[in-house]
């Protein structure tokens, strides 16, 4: 199976720290994965989804995706890859739709392929009869949703997801890890961060967990509990691995 992200031996140190938020970091994640990137709150995992979605440089080491290296080829990267943040990205007073003509836009979608696009995404999860409606009504479900689909118009090679179904009830947790999957299965590989461990259980092909900047262990939800002794599930091997320190004030 090809290799869609190859990291090598990434770090980063950010300005007046005391610690490398990510330290010598080497991961190599395969096309058509879902993995899933897990550790308590300063792991450097928001700090690594950052680097590779081109937010911010690397103190040292490098990357790839899809073979491309960033430095030299940032508009191509762009171009095939999606981001999903956990903050909403969209603008309160325009609609869904408009909001998804907008964005869909910026990644060079146009005329009635964007807007059946839209229509299509919107349709699936639920959303077309509020497809006129502003932003602002929304709930925070819903906000969730359409900021997904604003992530994925463009259908990417590779999906950053970072807590996609925080703070929404079960049925549009659901719906969303249900369009991730089809989505995935249509060739996007993702990769995701999530605190919910029984869904990353469910949803990841494989998983990394890690904290203060390095991988603690690798391999699918299944391996990485049996290999862990007294775990049920992937918390106990979560707990095991890093620990019941509060992790809140980092």
């Amino acid at each position: 199976m090809e290799q869609i992200i190859k990291i090598e031996s990434l770090s980063k140190k950010y300005k007046n720290a005391e610690m490398y938020s990510l330290d010598d970091f080497t991961l190599s994640i395969n096309e058509g994965q879902i993995f899933g990137l897990l550790g308590p709150n300063g792991a450097g995992k928001t700090t690594l989804i950052s680097i590779l979605c081109g937010l911010i440089e690397p103190t040292s080491g490098n990357f790839s995706i899809t073979n491309l290296n960033y430095d030299a080829n940032e508009n191509e990267i762009k171009k095939i890859i999606g981001v999903v943040p956990q903050e909403y990205a969209l603008y309160q007073t325009l609609t869904a739709r408009e909001n998804l003509i907008y964005f869909g836009s910026m990644y060079g979608l146009k005329g009635k392929h964007l807007r059946d696009k839209v229509t299509e995404s919107l349709d699936f999860l639920g959303l077309l009869k509020y497809a006129d409606k502003q932003i602002e009504t929304f709930s925070g479900g819903m906000k969730r949703r359409v900021n997904l689909i604003a992530g994925i118009l463009h259908n990417p090679r590779v999906l950053f997801l970072d807590e996609p179904t925080v703070g929404v009830d079960v049925q549009s947790k659901n719906s969303i890890i249900e369009y991730l999957k089809n989505l995935n299965k249509n060739g996007t590989t993702i990769i995701y961060t999530s605190h919910h461990l029984s869904e990353a259980q469910d949803f990841c092909t494989e998983i990394a967990i890690i904290d203060r900047g390095r991988i603690y262990a690798q391999g699918t939800p299944n391996d990485l509990i049996v290999s862990t002794s007294n775990a049920r599930n992937l918390e106990d091997v979560f707990i095991s691995l890093t620990g019941k320190e509060l992790r809140d004030d980092i």
